[in-house]
């Protein structure tokens, strides 16, 4: 079976597990790892190939497909550089902080007939799979009410916040997503809560650390997504799904599923620490994904046009922050 080139573009946290996955596939193979600090801030295990030049790697022929693992503000340029070179592409999340930018960057995509896939990791966990299969399917009815528990165990270093977009672009856009994927539904309508209990520097940056967002959906289903940038107690990422005839939910993990019970009380296991243990299957399988639509020719489950609808959401929750009022996301226009 051949197996697809694959240069990593960006050697970040992100970029590092996304490089160590496709080294281990049996359908891949890494052909580079680009980053243009590579020598100073950053070093590469001695048996990875890396350059510090990305279009050389996007323009060299043994790759056939790149992922895009760089700063938010580079993935739609380099999205287009790619495709232009004809190359497949897979891009972290979002393609742009901008909705006329990340279209014109889907465009050029479609447009060069290349297959884009955008870095929605949840939708390939098998826990919160299986919510979604047991709503599409029927198992619980029709749906009412999705809950999105979604709470960082420490927030992230102001300098980011102030570039990323805030927590509505940056984190809760993966929330925006998985009431896409789990629902089937678009979006119609959101209102959107928000003040800072955890960190006042995130404040001063000019965002919020702890949300809670309303969403109305086109199906008649409602929806609600929380967020946090600190619990203290771990990774917390639970979902569920109610509906007419029942309900199913898909819980945090944990290193065990030990109980100590004592006289003291029942203590379980805390969640995993952060996303890189919580979803190091998602990553793996994704990346199976990416692969498989490459050698079989077909549109991959989180294709680009998967990425402006959650923008799209996210730019809402951020207007309605402002307004106090319920938003339109059919209202957000590139």
């Amino acid at each position: 079976m051949k197996r697809i080139g694959i240069g990593v573009l960006g050697y970040g946290r992100i970029g590092r597990i996304h490089a160590d996955n496709v080294r281990a596939s049996q359908t891949a193979n890494l052909v580079t790892v680009a980053d243009p600090f590579f020598g100073s801030a950053l070093q590469a295990p001695d048996d990875i190939p890396w350059s510090r030049e990305v279009q050389s790697v996007i323009e060299d022929p043994t790759v056939d497909a790149v992922m895009i693992c760089t700063p938010t503000a580079t993935h739609a340029p380099l999205v287009e550089a790619a495709a232009a070179a004809g190359k497949h592409v897979f891009c972290e999340k979002p393609l742009d902080l901008d909705l006329g930018v990340a279209a014109r960057a889907l465009a050029a995509a479609e447009r060069a007939g290349i297959i884009l896939q955008v870095g929605f990791n949840r939708r390939f966990d098998p826990s919160f799979r299986r919510v979604r299969n047991a709503v599409r399917d029927g198992e619980i009815g029709a749906l009412c009410m999705l809950r999105v528990i979604s709470r960082d165990p420490a927030p992230p270093p102001v300098e980011y916040v102030r570039d990323s977009g805030g927590l509505f672009l940056d984190m809760m856009i993966h929330d925006f997503d998985m009431v896409r994927f789990v629902s089937g539904s678009e979006v119609e309508e959101v209102q959107a809560f928000g003040t800072v209990r955890v960190d006042p520097g995130i404040g001063e940056a000019g965002d919020v650390d702890t949300a809670v967002v309303s969403l109305r959906l086109a199906s008649g289903a409602l929806a609600v997504i929380e967020n946090s940038r600190r619990a203290v107690y771990g990774y917390d990422q639970r979902l569920e799904a109610f509906g007419v005839e029942g309900a199913i939910e898909a819980g945090n993990r944990t290193g065990s599923t030990t109980l100590l019970k004592t006289s003291a009380g029942v203590r379980a296991e805390n969640p995993l620490h952060f996303f890189t243990e919580r979803y190091e299957a998602a990553y793996r399988l994704e990346l199976a994904a990416f692969v498989d639509s490459i050698l079989q020719g077909t549109a991959p489950e989180c294709s680009g046009r998967d990425a402006l609808p959650p923008l799209a959401i996210a730019v809402a929750a951020r207007r309605s922050l402002a307004s106090g009022r319920p938003e339109r996301v059919d209202a957000v226009t590139a």
